[in-house]
């Protein structure tokens, strides 16, 4: 859930955006499909499974099917993706989260090169070493992102203007803005541990990325192999040690009630006015929005150092397109991703759902919260949250949990650190 985006475009009609709820519910949401036996036409599979844009990406497929004859488009949202890849049917075309579940496919080379295509040159060069640190095949662009999100510290600006605060720009200004907001009887933070996921992508992530390059660390880590723990030049005991501390402090801000209380819960009392910040990405906006439309909300990134120049936000490839080396229909499927990469297409996509433009023409981000991180995407100050970059069979997020819980750090980073090593052995 970390990398969820809001509702659907607002271009939709209430009508398509049903349908595609509708479509995702039944199972397979089919697209005004034409028999795959019909003379000259072909037909792709497209597998896209985020529950909030099926049917934004429904209405552009039929806009695609309106714009040529020749391509018809099979919206695949319930298929299971490694399922297909092991029985070699895999689709014809991808577009999901950039994470680790993608990343197997890439190092394994089942995804084509896609460093032809015109599409792959206008992507910002900025962004090349967060889809390399994630995964690459030598020689080979096995995807073109789509969409990027980039999360901070939602603010209640109403809140900071009443008790005369500013967004901080140090670790100590920070700590200092939440002293005062606890004297003056507010809660400085809403938190959901109850969710590990909201932990691990908020204050975890904040946390270590605010104080390390985690691209770099990561790929250290992964050049290290095996060899992972107290003796290690990179070990996450002892590169994350003061960032957990650190995360703990923060979490000691929190409302009372955060074990209890998970995702939901957080937006709406976020909403309501119940605390002053709220660690979570811009998918949570339309649902704060849901419940106060007028809610003047802010964002800053956290600063975890003295140095003003330190502060970053938290990124994530939220979608990358790409096509597999064992579909029979590459051109087909090249067809339909250079429709998807048209400016028009792309850029109303990241308008309506509150991400970032991926590419070098992308137009620039509006939505009056965002505005305030364009900055630092600007100049790439951003990193990919830590939590993004460890394989999902190592369980961060519940370690996240148990240190706020009250967990001794150093006795949670050398669990990490043996579950990496245990996997970098056996890969």
């Amino acid at each position: 859930m970390p990398s969820q985006p809001p509702l659907p475009s607002r271009a939709l009609t209430r009508r398509t955006f049903l349908r595609g709820l509708g479509a995702a519910g039944a199972g397979l949401a089919l697209s005004g499909c034409a028999p795959t036996s019909r003379s000259g036409v072909t037909e792709i599979t497209f597998y896209q499974s985020k529950p909030e844009v099926i049917g934004y990406f429904d209405d552009l497929i039929e806009q695609f099917h309106q714009s040529q004859s020749s391509i018809r488009v099979r919206h695949d949202a319930t298929s299971n993706l490694a399922g297909s890849f092991v029985r070699e049917s895999p689709p014809d075309i991808g577009c999901l989260n950039y994470n680790f579940e993608i990343s197997r496919y890439i190092e394994r080379g089942a995804l084509s090169d896609l460093g032809d295509m015109p599409e792959a040159a206008r992507i910002k060069d900025e962004l090349q070493p967060l889809i390399d640190v994630t995964a690459t095949y030598p020689g080979r662009t096995s995807v073109i992102p789509y969409s990027l999100m980039a999360a901070a510290v939602l603010y209640n600006r109403d809140i900071f203007a009443e008790h005369g605060l500013e967004p901080p720009t140090t670790w100590e200004d920070f700590v200092a803005l939440c002293e005062t907001l606890t004297a003056a009887g507010v809660t400085p933070v809403y938190s959901t541990f109850r969710d590990p996921w909201t932990i691990a992508q908020g204050h975890f992530d904040y946390s270590v990325g605010g104080m390390l390059d985690t691209t770099d660390f990561f790929t250290r880590l992964k050049a290290q192999g095996a060899d992972v723990g107290a003796g290690s030049p990179v070990a996450f005991q002892k590169q994350f040690l003061e960032p957990v501390e650190r995360m703990t402090q923060i979490a000691a801000y929190s409302n009372d009630d955060a074990p209890s209380r998970g995702y939901g819960d957080g937006n709406l009392a976020f909403a309501n006015g119940e605390a002053a910040m709220y660690l979570q990405g811009p998918w949570a906006l339309t649902e704060i929005a849901k419940t106060n439309p007028d809610m003047n909300v802010g964002a800053f990134p956290l600063p975890m150092t003295q140095d003003p120049e330190d502060r970053k936000v938290r990124v994530n490839i939220d979608l990358a397109l790409w096509i597999p080396e064992g579909s029979t229909k590459k051109a087909a499927a090249r067809e339909f991703l250079a429709f998807l990469m048209q400016p028009e297409i792309i850029d109303t996509y990241n308008a309506d759902n509150l991400g970032f433009g991926v590419t070098k023409d992308a137009a620039e981000v509006t939505n009056p919260t965002l505005v305030e991180l364009k900055e630092y995407y600007d100049r790439a100050a951003f990193y990919i949250g830590a939590s993004q970059l460890v394989p999902q069979s190592i369980p961060l997020q519940n370690y996240a949990q148990s240190l706020v819980a009250g967990a001794r750090p150093e006795s949670v980073l050398r669990t990490l650190d043996a579950d990496w090593a245990r996997l970098a052995f056996r890969s």
